[in-house]
């Protein structure tokens, strides 16, 4: 069966770069290609085209072989709100430009009488 192929050559790049981080990490665990293999449940052809970055290996398989090298956090954590970067940015620009309260609708102060609470605001915290 020939590989399938990505539209994006950076998707494909970070498959082959998740995949060769997933083999260091077998073999800083000591771990044999086969012993991964019976570990996350899969044959050991799957576990080599995972290293090689191949992108039909399932999600289910990348799971479960993280599982098997005890980083079963990785995965869950991978777009957490937490860390969108830009989802951060899309909420905070989203934010409204003023903010109202709700409920009862102040009443109006006469002008003068703003302008008196002002000053006597301003001269409270004139020592500062």
């Amino acid at each position: 069966m020939a590989p399938k192929l990505l539209p994006s050559n950076s998707a494909h790049a970070e498959l082959r770069k998740l995949g060769e981080h997933i083999s260091i990490a077998r073999k800083q665990r000591r771990l044999t290609i086969k012993h991964l293999a019976e570990a996350a449940s899969v044959a050991q052809e799957t576990i080599r085209r995972l290293e090689q970055g191949e992108p039909g290996v399932s999600i289910g398989t990348l799971a479960m072989v993280l599982l098997a090298l005890g980083e079963s956090g990785r995965l869950e954590n991978l777009l957490a709100p937490a860390t969108d970067d830009i989802g951060m940015v899309i909420r905070v620009h989203d934010l409204p430009k003023r903010v109202r309260t709700k409920g009862k609708k102040r009443q109006a102060v006469p002008q003068a009488e703003s302008q008196a609470q002002d000053a006597a605001s301003a001269s409270k915290y004139k020592g500062f």
